[in-house]
């Protein structure tokens, strides 16, 4: 801005145009351009210059964001400028440069729209003696002061200090100084309402005397900051900047603290920590403030106080104890079960005595794929009232997934229970441990060691997981585990959990599951309903009879999906309207059976017996072939364990030493090689509970009688012929009864297991309970009893006296 000297004596009108201006305030002798925009300052512009000898007021707006200011919000005092130049722009503004003459009062505005036109009063500084010592030592104070604001680095028009120099008039020197300082609208009219060119004098100087203390402040802010921060990190340069203001200005103007803190400390009161709890956030918080906000500690530990505040410390889910109403629900959602079932029923109905201070169950179902363990598990959250959480533990390896990482690792993270309850939001929902007979192990740590202490009632009330570092009581939370195998469940794992058995379903159950509860939804997800297709009971057992041969559901619920899709693409083609899904029909719609009476013996073969087994998919029969041949020792093919191969050596101890008692030529053994195959020989066996069937096999050979194709038959056998117990019994009846078969021979131990077997089912098939190999054969061989008899005859008269003669 530059300072004109010329026009001290000016005539003004009565009458000028008012341009209103925002964001600065003009001075007497100031010659500066203007940007002319509103179209009312465009006509009082065009007024000026035709009517008003180029002369127009300059008043400041109070409000500069007012577009069409009243005369209320425009200062009474303005400045007098002639229009020097004036430039159309093509957007359709105008540029103008203006010099100030004078100061102007506004008595009355004569005109409002569409522009300002005002009566004016010119106003004149109070007159001062020049020569005056005081008002020279203030102006040299002045001149002094402004240069050592430049040599700080305020950035100033480099003729101001020549000009300066040359100005000896007090107000004028100090019009010019402010008009260059930068000042706020406000501050700026409050100079150029002040007349006393002195009192204007002495107001500039306090005002550059402030204007050095904050330049001094800064530059100290800067080397503070510099010694701390990396010179290109500009951001962090800045907060450590705001970071000494603060400690400058000290408790008489402190800073509000930043939203993010304030929010995380109304998360943290919120949340209802323990006292440790409590304490370690607050610590933390109070470490993060410190903190560069993009520094990776700050990342790490702004995640590990989100991960406490979302814990549910202290929030629970209301349970529902209606015994009634959890019984409703859960036969709603699953057929049978009834061992589960009571065993949900008698800890609600503690609970309801006990009240809140009982720890929650921790049960394992056990049972073949498909039975309803994880969904069982649902339906136990939902009869509750509880939230449920699934954790899969399939081939996990790695310790921290149970126990969460230690927060000095990058990608640290809370371990699986600490992230299922963040899930929850409960500190009591249902958590199901799927597959937990699954967990691997490796270099890294034993996962199944680490669950030890989550299901442990005694210690689970102090979970300390890596991440959180603070104890969290999963006391309250009811853990269901599952599982296929409980064997490959480490004993001490084992020991914790409450065993519940889930055994494989019937032909009946399935008949029933299917039209309560598969049927409909397969309907549903493919669009048809009760007009377009009905299922018969002989239907729905044909495709479990030939479709599948398994313990579980999972199968049958595809077939009866594909034939719900079939029938929606023959409805969708206008070919059926209604479909009755009779055997016949399943054939057409399915294809080929998978499953046939081919599967099954259809006549009583020597050296072929059928024995009993259990899986992990629930019981299996299986067949087991023998054959002999000139040489001598024996075979074994069809990818056995060891522990069949030595039931195998076992069954063939037993009886080649009692060969005569059992009517077997002991030169046999010399003369012939046997060879003792298990079909489907790509899937591995093992166990002992196919003893007696290999030696029902053995014997059946050597003596050349047929083995019924009836019986089955499940036992371990010893040395000396003893039949020892085996497990999977209700698995195992059930495969029985699959292959049609009548008779099934069991340990005499296993009698007691016969009461898990329902009664209906007990019916359709004959168990003969033993305790030794000779009963068996009695049972499984067609006319042993007859030959045994017939040999104990022979043997009779061979050994008996001459005769007297």
């Amino acid at each position: 801005m530059v300072t004109n000297y010329e026009g001290d004596n000016i005539e003004l009108k009565e009458e000028l145009p008012l341009l209103p201006i925002r964001d600065i305030v003009v001075y007497p002798f100031m010659i500066l351009p203007f940007f002319v925009g509103r179209e009312s300052s465009i006509q009082a512009v065009d007024h000026a210059l035709t009517k008003t000898d180029r002369l127009i007021l300059l008043a400041s707006q109070k409000d500069m964001k007012a577009e069409a200011p009243t005369p209320d919000e425009i200062y009474e005092l303005g400045t007098v400028a002639m229009i020097m130049r004036m430039r159309k722009l093509p957007d359709g503004r105008i540029k103008i440069l203006v010099q100030g003459l004078t100061k102007a009062r506004i008595t009355d505005f004569s005109q409002e729209n569409p522009y300002f036109v005002c009566k004016l009063a010119k106003v004149s500084d109070v007159a001062i003696e020049e020569s005056n010592v005081a008002v020279m030592a203030l102006m040299r104070s002045i001149r002094e002061q402004l240069e050592k604001v430049i040599n700080l680095g305020k950035v100033l028009s480099p003729d101001i200090l020549m000009i300066l120099e040359d100005i000896k008039d007090p107000g004028r020197l100090a019009d010019l100084v402010a008009s260059n300082l930068n000042l706020h609208v406000a501050e700026a009219q409050m100079i150029l309402e002040i007349l006393d060119p002195v009192e204007r004098l002495h107001r500039i100087n306090d005002i550059l005397s402030r204007e050095l203390e904050i330049i001094a402040m800064q530059s100290r802010i800067k080397n503070v900051a510099k010694e701390e921060i990396n010179k290109t990190q500009k951001e962090y340069f800045l907060r450590e900047q705001i970071k000494a203001i603060k400690s400058e200005l000290g408790d008489e103007a402190k800073v509000e603290s930043d939203d993010e803190f304030q929010e995380m400390r109304d998360k943290i009161k919120r949340a209802q920590m323990s006292e440790e709890a409590d304490k370690e956030a607050s610590k933390q918080l109070a470490r993060l403030e410190k903190m560069h906000p993009d520094s990776s500690e700050a990342s790490i530990l702004r995640s590990y106080l989100e991960c406490l505040v979302e814990l549910p410390w202290s929030k629970s889910s209301v349970e529902h104890i209606d015994l009634d109403q959890a019984l409703s629900i859960l036969n709603e959602d699953h057929f049978d079960l009834f061992k589960v079932k009571e065993r949900i029923l008698e800890y609600l109905a503690v609970r309801q005595l006990k009240g809140e201070s009982m720890k929650g169950p921790i049960l394992c179902f056990s049972g073949p794929p498909g039975v309803g363990k994880t969904s069982l598990g649902k339906s136990i959250a939902k009869a509750c009232g509880r939230e449920f959480v699934r954790i899969s533990l399939g081939g996990v390896k790695d310790e921290a997934e149970i126990r969460g990482h230690r927060r000095t690792y990058v990608g640290a993270m809370p371990g699986r229970f600490i992230q299922a309850l963040r899930q929850a939001k409960t500190n009591n929902p249902v958590i199901l441990l799927d597959e937990v007979d699954k967990l691997g192990g490796d270099a890294k740590g034993d996962p199944s060691a680490a669950l030890l202490e989550v299901l442990d009632p005694e210690q689970n009330s102090n979970f300390r997981d890596h991440y959180v570092n603070l104890p969290f009581d999963l006391s309250n939370v009811m853990f269901i585990a599952t599982s296929n195998v409980l064997e490959h469940i480490p004993a001490p794992l084992r020991d914790r959990m409450e065993i519940i058995n889930l055994s494989g379903y019937t032909q009946e159950e399935k008949i029933a599951i299917s039209k309560k509860y598969i049927i409909p939804k397969q309907m549903e997800e493919n669009g048809i309903e009760d007009k377009h297709i009905t299922f018969t009971d002989s239907g729905v057992e044909s495709v479990i009879k030939h479709y599948t041969a398994e313990a579980g559901l999972r199968n049958l619920e595809r077939r009866i999906g594909a034939i719900c899709r079939k029938v929606a693409m023959k409805i969708a083609k206008g070919e059926a309207e209604k479909t009755h899904v009779l055997p016949e029909t399943v054939f057409k719609l399915l294809g080929p059976p998978i499953y046939t009476k081919e599967d099954e013996k259809d006549c009583d073969e020597v050296g072929v017996s059928t024995g009993l087994a259990w899986t992990a998919h629930g019981g299996d029969v299986l067949y087991i072939e023998a054959t002999k041949m000139r040489g001598k020792g024996f075979t074994l093919t069809g990818q056995l364990g060891d522990v069949m191969k030595e039931s195998a050596q076992t069954a063939i101890g037993f009886i080649r030493s009692k060969a005569e008692e059992l009517g077997i030529d002991e030169d046999m053994f010399d003369k012939y090689e046997m060879h003792i195959h298990l079909p489907a020989g790509a899937i591995p066996k093992d166990g002992p509970s196919a003893g007696i069937t290999l030696a029902t096999t053995i014997v059946s050979l050597l003596t050349g009688l047929p083995i019924s194709k009836d019986v089955a038959m499940t036992g371990e056998i010893t040395l000396t012929g003893k039949v020892l117990p085996i497990g999977g019994l209700k698995e195992k009846s059930l495969a029985a009864m699959r292959m049609n078969i009548k008779t099934v021979i069991i340990p005499y131990k296993n009698k007691k297991d016969l009461e898990e077997i329902p009664e209906e089912f007990r019916a359709k098939l004959n168990f003969v309970a033993v305790k030794s190999i000779e009963e068996v054969l009695d049972v499984a061989i067609i006319g042993w009893k007859e030959r045994m008899a017939q040999y104990k005859k022979k043997s009779t008269k061979e050994h008996a006296p001459p005769a007297a003669a």
